[in-house]
């Protein structure tokens, strides 16, 4: 028997139950001594306030209670770990960051599939962003394994408008209109449909905003309370419910790995704990956002004519064939299952 100190206990009056207090001792000891060695910084390019960043706070929190306190998530919001969702792929397979929460459009360039969540009008409902995640995880989970990753949850944003200095409810107001989107799948919708678009980060969207570099924002009611978009003139939201994409949070696969059988069941546990709560709280964010969007002065039209979402429809057609045709026979599948499961 090996005491703390290393010294071997040579003493023969000791009982089995002084024993067995020392060897809680040391199993205690061992314990949190291993704890200290599993820390992950945690990226996420989007505000703590976000859904994804309240869905992280959880994931964060569950964790350190389900590994009793064996694995310490330190969160980085709003970009301030310095990589942007673009980035977060990249570096969490070489292992510079061990674990992020990403905006999956921005690295459809990278992998395709990643685009699915963003195609233009696939989804009308939470329910059906939920069953198209559903479908799609397995296909997503092997091309995260690809690249020396494991996906644990994916969070969704609620579904993305408009947001312009101006009403934009017709083809004519979103001709020539500098207007931000993330992904390569709506900057080809948008500019299809007549609008100067370009894509950008969202660390970049302020700024852009400030300086004139653009005057329209392509993303949810969420993104843009959370930015405060009225703080940078923006006055409207328009609700053509053009997708509800996805961030995914990721982690290395050799520091996954490298965890016990039960710190790997704590962080399955946190994910599902993440996931549960980020998809659960649709049900009252847009209301709520909307009230606090009206609260500052924003005009939201929840309502928008049919034959300027018809236009966009029309627009986005592009997407779904070049889209298919970097995926292959995959894509089609998703879109199946998908359709037949509706």
């Amino acid at each position: 028997f090996q005491a703390e100190d290393g010294i071997r206990d040579r003493s023969p009056s000791r009982g089995l139950g002084d024993v067995y207090k020392r060897q809680v001792t040391i199993l205690s000891f061992a314990f949190h001594g291993f704890a200290a060695d599993v820390k992950w910084d945690m990226a996420n390019e989007y505000q703590e306030s976000s859904i994804h960043g309240e869905g992280q706070k959880v994931f964060s929190s569950v964790l350190a209670d389900k590994s009793g306190g064996s694995i310490v998530i330190t969160n980085h919001f709003g970009g301030s770990i310095g990589y942007k969702s673009k980035e977060h792929f990249d570096a969490v397979g070489d292992g510079a960051l061990p674990i992020a929460n990403t905006s999956m459009g921005q690295v459809a360039g990278i992998e395709p599939i990643f685009l699915l969540s963003s195609l233009p009008f696939l989804v009308g409902s939470a329910e059906e962003a939920k069953l198209l995640w559903e479908v799609a995880k397995p296909h997503y989970e092997k091309v995260f394994d690809k690249h020396n990753q494991v996906l644990l949850y994916a969070s969704p944003w609620p579904p993305a408008g408009i947001w312009s200095k101006k009403p934009v409810l017709s083809s004519g107001d979103l001709s020539g209109l500098k207007i931000r989107a993330w992904d390569a799948s709506g900057t080809s919708t948008l500019k299809t449909a007549g609008a100067a678009a370009v894509q950008m980060s969202w660390a970049d969207v302020v700024p852009q905003l400030s300086a004139g570099g653009i005057e329209a924002v392509l993303t949810s009611a969420e993104g843009g309370v959370n930015a405060k978009f009225w703080e940078v003139g923006l006055t409207h939201f328009n609700a053509i419910n053009y997708s509800m994409s996805l961030n995914m949070t990721h982690v290395n696969k050799d520091a996954y790995n490298s965890l016990s059988s039960d710190q790997k069941a704590a962080v399955q546990a946190a994910s599902q704990a993440a996931s549960d709560a980020a998809w659960g709280a649709l049900a009252t964010r847009v209301s709520g956002n909307f009230k606090d969007m009206r609260a500052n002065g924003i005009t939201v039209a929840e309502t928008v004519p049919s034959n300027f979402l018809g236009d966009l429809n029309s627009a986005g057609s592009n997407v779904y064939s070049d889209w298919l045709a970097k995926v292959g026979s995959t894509g089609q599948d998703i879109l199946d299952a998908y359709n037949s499961k509706k």
